[in-house]
């Protein structure tokens, strides 16, 4: 008896130091991954969830549970238990379905998740309360290209009761053949879908500002024509608009070998803010619930960070403000994951909460991070 009694506290011991080994590696990799983290005075950083292979699109419960595609491994949308122990971290990490053939884009409208895929766009019944799918998400939507190239498909539903998908380019220039290639498209279940804007090579992100519910979107510059050219833009999408590519890139600059092709007649619509070229916006969130002064009325956006340059560029999260003359600053938010030439991190998404907390997807590391303002 007495035996069993010390096999037990020695068992004990032992897993009290595991458990305290992991917990201090934890502290460790992410001491190590936000060491050169930098915010503006007030906030404050901290790693939210890891493990999570590559983060990309985000939505929130209402009860504060995070979704998120992680198109591989396995192709799957999984689901960030919200902190309800008030740590700062999340509860935990569950799949919430897998096997789907590169899930990207994701909308929650009541008990529907909508679920915007390589090739189809997905809608299925989610139980808040267990947290988890009721079947097979059911397609809405088909009929994507999926020949190759940019591959992801991003999905919100707008103002106007319209689903909005943008689907990028099949190649880095060229003139495409699938009507859907380089636009935005829209439609309603079971209706048919319309092209919305064309000329946008590779529109990942987009969003609805709300002070005019003008659509902006974010579009990806063509690669080769040096570390400085073209810009990478930020667009305001109207219905019918062309926004160039692949004839026009920026606010005017000729392609140098389809500028010449452009048809006749074409209006081109420029950019209404460059960014600096191979930064890779990936995502715009117009702020709607933020405590902070500096940033009311602002949008953030995420730079993914450049691989067709020279000098590595991007890699961090930046602010941008609208001036009361139409003109637009952009300011560095969450900084630092390049550093020194070296890279840390590749933000992707960005998803604010009601309290007006600010996530951060990561596709390099494979975390969620999770900013605050405290003033």
């Amino acid at each position: 008896m007495m035996l069993t009694r010390i096999a037990a506290l020695l068992l004990a011991a032992v897993g009290l130091a595991i458990g305290g080994s992991m917990a201090a590696a934890q502290r460790l990799d992410e001491a190590k991954l936000k060491r050169h983290l930098k915010l503006p005075e007030g906030f404050e950083v901290n790693l939210y969830a890891s493990g999570l292979g590559r983060a990309r699109l985000m939505v929130m419960t209402p009860r504060g549970d995070i979704l998120l595609s992680s198109p591989s491994p396995a192709g799957r949308v999984l689901l960030i238990e919200r902190d309800a122990d008030g740590d700062g971290r999340a509860d935990g990490v569950r799949t919430l379905i897998k096997g789907m053939r590169r899930p990207h884009g994701l909308w929650l409208e009541g008990d529907t998740l909508y679920i915007a895929a390589e090739a189809q766009v997905f809608a299925g019944k989610f139980d808040h309360e267990k947290r988890r799918l009721l079947r097979w998400p059911e397609v809405v939507l088909s009929g994507l290209p999926d020949d190759g190239g940019h591959w992801t498909r991003t999905i919100k539903k707008g103002p106007d009761g319209y689903f909005y998908v943008s689907i990028g380019s099949k190649c880095n220039v060229c003139i495409e053949r699938h009507p859907w290639r380089a636009t935005i498209i829209r439609f309603r279940p079971g209706e048919k879908a319309e092209v919305f804007a064309r000329g946008l090579r590779n529109t990942v992100g987009f969003d609805w500002r709300p002070e005019d519910g003008a659509l902006y979107g974010v579009d990806n510059g063509r690669d080769w024509l040096g570390d400085e050219l073209p810009p990478d833009e930020l667009n305001r999408i109207e219905r019918g608009g062309h926004y160039g590519w692949p004839y026009v890139h920026g606010a005017g600059l000729l392609d140098p070998e389809f500028g010449g092709r452009k048809p006749r007649g074409l209006v081109t619509r420029p950019q209404v803010y460059g960014f600096r070229a191979h930064v890779a916006p990936l995502s715009i969130r117009f702020l709607r619930h933020t405590r902070a002064p500096q940033l009311k009325g602002a949008a953030l956006v995420a730079q993914h960070g450049s691989w067709n340059r020279s000098t590595k560029i991007g890699y961090q999260v930046v602010s941008l403000h609208w001036q009361a003359d139409g003109t637009i600053v952009e300011k560095p938010f969450l900084s630092g994951f390049l550093h020194r030439g070296g890279v840390s991190g590749r933000p992707v998404d960005v998803l604010e909460a009601p309290d007006g907390t600010i996530y951060v997807s990561d596709d390099y590391a494979g975390v969620i991070w999770r900013v605050t303002y405290k003033p």
